[in-house]
């Protein structure tokens, strides 16, 4: 809300007297905490009160029923407003900004507006234009604001206030940097939570960056990449209402990594996003089995798209006479007019094509008909009285009204009622059908792709680039789908086209996108990117042709079979030089003890970047256990148990070599043992990493130990063979 500061001038005598902590240190400053703290109590109670008020509005709107597709969308539209501000509990209210010319606007989770339709908003959204100096002021260019307020609550009950004055007198490296440490000293609880009190200046800019192109953020550990990604999400739903009309894609690497980060986006009242994997993009298709990082790199290939289009393409029909059958007679469509029918529909998928084609020949055969009678007709009224007879007898089938006699009961030619009739009964004539059917076959996906990766020979002709060894293995591969399996499947299911799109389920537009692999999303955001194959990558383009995509990674922590290794390499195919890049350099979430171990091991992952600047410190250095080959599993768990009771409340993990995961897992049911690749993305308090050595030997085995070493907040245990 805008209004005048109830601090007027005394605006810096309070914060100077209220410490980034929050703690007091002096009578004075516990007199202007206390003072503070009841504000902002006050003004979050009415924001509560309103909140509510709005929820049992919405909520009595939306028990009368809809009588019309305009009421439908109406009720949709609320439902949405209903569900953002139900959610809205936690951290309605959580900052406040002076302005230089005195006025006070309060940001919050929701906009509220107030009483007076035409009034300033009661409570601004964090995505709204005039909330961003709350992240992105400063005091060599503080936006016309005097003063930055973070205020911490618990429910409905405000517990605490950071204060920044924008006028030079106080500096600090981060925004909120109270409240941000805070929040990261915190124990953490097994999912990710929204952090739109406590984002960066770097992270806003890139959450609200322009969406009209691919961005492609680079980001080492702890720099808030996912954090960036989810907000943006939210960011842009809210910018842009016509994204939400088409749902937004937000693809993770693990099943795991979306269980984390499942209660970010709906906690910001988001209904119109679909989260998934690569490997869970095409409904009803799983991955039955593992395979090799040799075969996944081979089919990860950017070679499979124009093999796969080539492949389909030849099961296009050729240009030849087709000879029909219809009511006793013979009807020939020409060569020539094939070869212009097929012609028309060059480009499309293979099963649009055929129903293009279909229809089309449905109107030469009625044309063939239709002129063949005029032919009869002309020659009866030259004389030929048998060929009278002929004509009635095959008149007899045809459709007529029920008035008067008309077109061929006048003078035996057919009227353009009885045409239309004539090719309505062709088009859903069971032979016709058949004939169209063996001209044009339906193609299964599943069965075309096995079919293809099964034959030796097929792969030399439309896969040329392929080695002798290399089409081998792929020929002789076990038939359960893989993951790379997965990014072919989808091409040639595009390529192919839909029979029949599903119906529509659901109430929400996610719900219809879900089901439907041919779905075209407003965005997709990317966490991981640089994980994905070339192929993958093209899955994503065909998800969203726009090329409205935000992908976000660390390319020092890629542990894929693919070959890239910059960013670059790692687009390349899919978006050529035309993309964005952009950088999280700061490292909040890992401490700066943790941080100091991996610059050699980026080192020797080949790596020419920098570690990201850690920027908080735990005061616990990590640790290193020698241990024999046969205690390893008993000393883990010992380990885990103590980490598990110098971190009560928070979370414990463990990250070991594939090979040492069963064993781990007799000893630690109740604590995640995961390889690197799995841990990608999440965070414990403290993590327990089970043989770096092992880790360290496997392929980009030294990716993968960056990633194992930076998954805790606060500390970190080794234990090495001996």
């Amino acid at each position: 809300m805008r209004r005048k500061s109830a601090l007027g001038n005394g605006i810096a005598d309070v914060t100077t007297a209220i410490t980034r902590s929050g703690a007091p240190t002096s009578p004075a400053a516990e007199a202007a905490r206390r003072a503070a703290v009841a504000e902002e109590q006050e003004f979050l109670d009415s924001a509560v009160a309103r909140r509510d008020g709005l929820v049992d509005h919405l909520q009595a709107e939306l028990s009368s029923a809809a009588l019309d597709v305009l009421e439908r969308a109406r009720l949709r539209m609320l439902r949405q407003q209903y569900e953002q501000l139900r959610r809205a509990q936690e951290r309605l209210v959580f900052g406040r900004l002076d302005g230089l010319d005195g006025t006070v606007r309060h940001v919050g989770r929701v906009g509220l507006r107030n009483d007076d339709e035409d009034g300033e908003p009661l409570l601004l959204d964090w995505r709204a234009p005039a909330a961003r100096p709350f992240y992105t002021a400063t005091a060599v260019d503080p936006q016309g604001q005097a003063r930055r307020r973070h205020i911490r609550t618990t429910g409905p009950v405000v517990v605490g206030v950071d204060d920044e004055p924008l006028d030079g007198t106080m500096t600090a490296e981060l925004v909120g940097e109270g409240a941000l440490l805070a929040a990261l000293d915190q124990r953490r609880t097994g999912h990710m939570s929204a952090a739109i009190s406590t984002l960066q200046r770097e992270q806003d800019d890139i959450i609200r960056a322009e969406a009209t192109g691919p961005l492609i953020v680079q980001g080492g550990p702890g720099t808030g990449k996912t954090v960036v990604a989810l907000h943006r999400v939210a960011y842009l739903l809210f910018a842009h209402s016509a994204m939400a009309d088409q749902a937004v894609l937000v693809l993770g690497p693990s099943p795991r990594f979306l269980q984390y980060i499942a209660q970010v986006l709906p906690a910001l009242g988001e209904t119109a996003v679909v989260s998934a994997t690569c490997d869970t993009l095409l409904p009803d298709i799983r991955v039955g089995r593992d395979e090799s990082r040799t075969l996944a790199e081979i089919k990860g290939r950017a070679l499979w798209q124009a093999a796969l289009e080539n492949y389909v393409g030849s099961l296009f029909p050729r240009p030849r006479e087709l000879t029909l059958r219809w009511e006793g007679e013979f009807y020939a469509i020409p060569a020539g007019t094939v070869a212009q029918m097929l012609a028309s529909v060059r480009g499309r998928p293979y099963h649009r094509a055929r129903e293009a084609c279909a229809e089309q020949l449905h109107h030469l055969l009625t044309e063939a008909v239709v002129d063949q009678r005029e032919a009869l007709v002309n020659a009866m009224d030259e004389g030929f009285e048998d060929i009278l007879a002929r004509v009635d007898r095959s008149m007899q089938h045809d459709h007529r009204s029920a008035g008067g006699p008309t077109g061929s009961d006048v003078d035996g030619l057919l009227s353009e009622e009885e045409i239309d009739a004539l090719r309505g009964r062709i088009a859903e004539n069971a032979s016709i059908a058949r004939f169209v059917e063996a001209w044009w076959p339906t193609l299964d996906a599943e069965d075309l792709l096995r079919g293809l990766v099964t034959d030796r020979a097929l792969l030399a002709r439309f896969a040329p680039q392929l080695s002798a060894a290399e089409i081998t293995a792929v020929a002789t591969e076990p038939a359960p789908w893989a993951s790379s399996d997965i990014p072919l499947l989808d091409a040639v299911a595009d390529l192919l086209g839909e029979i029949e799109a599903p119906p529509p389920q659901g109430e929400f537009v996610a719900d219809h996108a879900r089901r439907q692999r041919g779905w075209v999303y407003g965005h997709v955001v990317i966490d991981e990117a640089q994980e994905l194959s070339e192929m993958q990558w093209q899955m994503v383009l065909r998800r969203c042709p726009s090329r409205s995509v935000t992908a976000v990674g660390d390319i020092d922590q890629t542990e894929a079979a693919h070959r890239h290794t910059t960013w670059a390499q790692a687009v390349q195919a899919a978006f050529g030089q035309r993309w964005t890049a952009a950088e999280l350099t700061i490292c909040y979430r890992t401490p700066r003890e943790v941080m100091d171990l991996t610059g050699p091991v980026l080192r020797r992952a080949g790596s020419h970047n920098s570690p990201p600047r850690a920027v908080r410190s735990c005061g616990i250095d990590p640790w290193v256990r020698t241990v024999a080959p046969a205690e390893l599993a008993d000393t883990a768990a010992r380990a885990v148990r103590q980490l598990q009771q110098r971190w009560h409340g928070g979370t414990v993990g463990v990250i070991a070599p594939a090979d040492r995961i069963a064993e781990l897992h007799a000893v630690l049911a109740d604590v995640p043992v995961l390889t690197a690749v799995q841990s990608k993305g999440l965070e414990w308090d403290a993590a327990l990493l089970v043989d770096p050595q092992g880790i360290a030997a496997g392929p980009r085995g030294w990716n993968a130990l960056y990633v194992a070493l930076t998954r805790c907040t606060q500390e970190l245990g080794q234990l090495v063979l001996g």
